[in-house]
């Protein structure tokens, strides 16, 4: 994983970090000021976080930062710190949760001097995963300490910030289903996705970016700011954080027997070498839709009108990264031996389905021939 944008190195035992102004002069913090944002309820819950504290405290470079821990009481008060540290021109702030946390924590931090760090706790994180943010404390909180911090860029749907994924149809279906549900992880998103799933009916879009006007009847259109939406369900593999561009993955509609290859996939890293998607990049795109209806941004559900906006802030919000960040393995061979079996069994059924068309229409060339004598 490359980037190449304002960053910061670790130098000795300080952070210092790299701002290149007009005069390439570098302006140099020591002693930076840390806070750390605990969601005691996320993920896996207090018991799974109650030891995160000593380990702060035992492996944070104590020489680089000054730091102090603070913990959520409601919904949005993450957001609500986040800003008020950024205000109060805090260098880094931690978020210590899932990706309710993380998202809460960076949309405050957008355009602003103060970086966010993360130490992934939830049950998806899929803004750390696709940084390749480790999921152990120690560390993360070894990532901190090297102080690799990045301006990456993020995304806007309809005026709401997102970092991974927004997007339209199936999944925002799901994400609202989701939602109602009360239940977090895997295995409740996949009992949502086989109740629905082959009941749901696709809809049309009017695509428009800077290179035109097309139509798609589609399952869904998600739009990728980085790769994965969690749970390592990558939906477009492609995807950067720092080229200043949205991914764009249209699914066609598709059937019993095609959705066990589109699964595997997903999860395969190769969605868009299948042949349901299609998938294209741009800076900002508008999206005219049938009807009101549910979109998400990270996840998050919520209803607009027919009219949806998306575009990406690039450089929008500086983030500790992992530096030994690597590009995305390439697929699993086993995967890829299924979905190449289920490619074949569909390409069999096709075949079947176009000689049963051929024989029909044959039977009713006799038919009328017989009608005639």
């Amino acid at each position: 994983m490359h980037f190449f944008s304002t960053r910061s190195a670790a130098v000795g035992k300080k952070c210092v970090f790299l701002h290149l102004e007009r005069d390439n002069s570098r302006q140099k913090y020591e002693d930076m000021r840390i806070k750390f944002i605990i969601n005691p309820i996320s993920g896996s819950g207090w018991r799974g976080k109650k030891s995160i504290p000593e380990k702060i405290e035992k492996y944070l470079d104590h020489d680089q930062f000054d730091y102090d821990i603070v913990y959520t009481e409601r919904a949005g008060h993450a957001s609500e710190l986040a800003t008020q540290f950024a205000k109060e021109g805090i260098d880094i702030v931690v978020a210590v949760g899932g990706d309710g946390t993380v998202n809460e924590v960076a949309r405050s931090l957008t355009h602003t001097g103060t970086a966010l760090a993360i130490i992934p706790c939830g049950s998806g994180n899929g803004l750390a995963r696709h940084l390749q943010i480790p999921l152990d404390v120690s560390k993360d909180i070894e990532l901190i300490n090297e102080c690799e911090i990045h301006s990456l860029d993020y995304g806007v749907i309809n005026g709401l910030p997102f970092f991974c994924t927004c997007g339209m149809g199936f999944d925002a279906f799901i994400s609202m289903k989701f939602a109602e549900s009360g239940k977090r992880g895997p295995i409740s998103y996949v009992e949502n996705v086989l109740k629905t799933g082959l009941s749901y009916e696709p809809e049309t879009y009017t695509i428009e970016d800077r290179d035109g006007v097309q139509r798609y009847k589609a399952f869904l259109v998600a739009c990728a700011n980085a790769s994965q939406y969690g749970n390592n369900a990558v939906i477009a593999p492609q995807a950067s954080m720092e080229d200043g561009l949205i991914d764009v993955v249209i699914m066609e509609p598709f059937n019993a027997l095609e959705a066990p290859q589109i699964s595997i996939d997903l999860f395969n890293k190769s969605l868009d070498q299948n042949s349901k998607i299609k998938t294209f990049k741009t800076d900002r795109l508008h999206v005219v839709r049938e009807k009101p209806g549910v979109i998400h941004y990270d996840g998050e559900p919520i209803i607009t009108d027919q009219d949806v906006d998306i575009h990406i802030e690039k450089g929008g919000i500086k983030v500790i990264v992992n530096p030994e960040a690597k590009p995305l393995d390439e697929p699993n061979p086993l995967l890829n031996a299924f979905s190449e079996f289920f490619n074949n069994v569909n390409s069999v059924r096709e075949d079947i389905e176009k000689q049963s068309r051929r024989v029909k229409a044959l039977n009713k060339i006799l038919l009328r021939k017989l009608n005639k004598l």
